[in-house]
Protein backbone atom coordinates (compact mmCIF):
# COMPACT_ATOMS: atom_id res chain seq x y z
CA UNK A 1 0.00 0.00 0.00
CA UNK A 2 0.98 3.59 -1.04
CA UNK A 3 0.07 6.47 1.12
CA UNK A 4 0.57 10.41 -0.56
CA UNK A 5 0.66 12.82 2.41
CA UNK A 6 -0.50 16.57 1.70
CA UNK A 7 2.36 19.15 1.79
CA UNK A 8 2.89 22.67 1.33
CA UNK A 9 5.22 24.30 -0.83
CA UNK A 10 7.26 26.59 0.35
CA UNK A 11 9.75 27.30 -2.02
CA UNK A 12 10.33 26.52 -5.97
CA UNK A 13 13.73 25.90 -7.91
CA UNK A 14 13.23 24.32 -11.58
CA UNK A 15 12.37 21.17 -11.07
CA UNK A 16 12.87 20.68 -7.07
CA UNK A 17 10.65 22.30 -4.31
CA UNK A 18 11.11 22.69 -0.50
CA UNK A 19 7.89 21.65 1.05
CA UNK A 20 6.50 21.41 4.74
CA UNK A 21 4.59 18.78 6.41
CA UNK A 22 4.08 18.80 9.96
CA UNK A 23 6.99 21.24 10.80
CA UNK A 24 9.12 19.14 8.45
CA UNK A 25 10.65 20.05 5.82
CA UNK A 26 11.72 18.25 2.79
CA UNK A 27 13.41 18.87 -0.91
CA UNK A 28 11.18 16.92 -3.24
CA UNK A 29 11.49 16.72 -7.05
CA UNK A 30 8.09 18.52 -8.93
CA UNK A 31 8.69 17.54 -12.47
CA UNK A 32 5.30 15.75 -12.59
CA UNK A 33 3.71 18.94 -11.91
CA UNK A 34 4.03 22.39 -13.69
CA UNK A 35 3.56 25.48 -12.58
CA UNK A 36 3.73 25.34 -9.14
CA UNK A 37 4.33 28.63 -6.87
CA UNK A 38 5.23 28.63 -3.00
CA UNK A 39 1.65 28.26 -0.90
CA UNK A 40 0.06 25.85 -3.26
CA UNK A 41 -0.53 22.13 -1.64
CA UNK A 42 1.25 18.64 -3.27
CA UNK A 43 0.66 15.62 -2.68
CA UNK A 44 3.84 13.96 -1.65
CA UNK A 45 5.09 10.73 -1.69
CA UNK A 46 8.41 9.19 -1.66
CA UNK A 47 10.29 12.19 -2.55
CA UNK A 48 8.16 13.35 -5.33
CA UNK A 49 5.31 15.71 -5.83
CA UNK A 50 2.24 13.79 -7.42
CA UNK A 51 -0.48 16.39 -7.77
CA UNK A 52 -1.66 19.83 -6.91
CA UNK A 53 -4.47 19.92 -4.55
CA UNK A 54 -6.82 21.99 -3.59
CA UNK A 55 -5.82 24.06 -0.16
CA UNK A 56 -8.88 23.15 1.73
CA UNK A 57 -9.10 19.60 0.63
CA UNK A 58 -5.37 19.57 2.28
CA UNK A 59 -5.79 21.14 5.38
CA UNK A 60 -9.03 18.91 5.79
CA UNK A 61 -6.59 15.45 5.55
CA UNK A 62 -3.79 17.07 7.74
CA UNK A 63 -6.45 18.12 10.46
CA UNK A 64 -7.92 14.19 10.50
CA UNK A 65 -4.27 12.88 10.45
CA UNK A 66 -3.51 15.16 13.25
CA UNK A 67 -6.75 14.21 14.84
CA UNK A 68 -6.11 9.92 14.38
CA UNK A 69 -2.61 9.88 15.24
CA UNK A 70 -2.93 12.03 18.26
CA UNK A 71 -5.64 8.89 19.11
CA UNK A 72 -3.53 6.72 18.24
CA UNK A 73 -1.00 8.17 20.20
CA UNK A 74 -2.30 8.07 23.73
CA UNK A 75 -3.81 4.80 23.80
Amino acid sequence: MCLAMPALVRKVDGDQAEVEMGGNVWQVKTGLVPNLKPGDYVLLHAGFALEKIDPEQAEETLRLLEEAYGEAANS
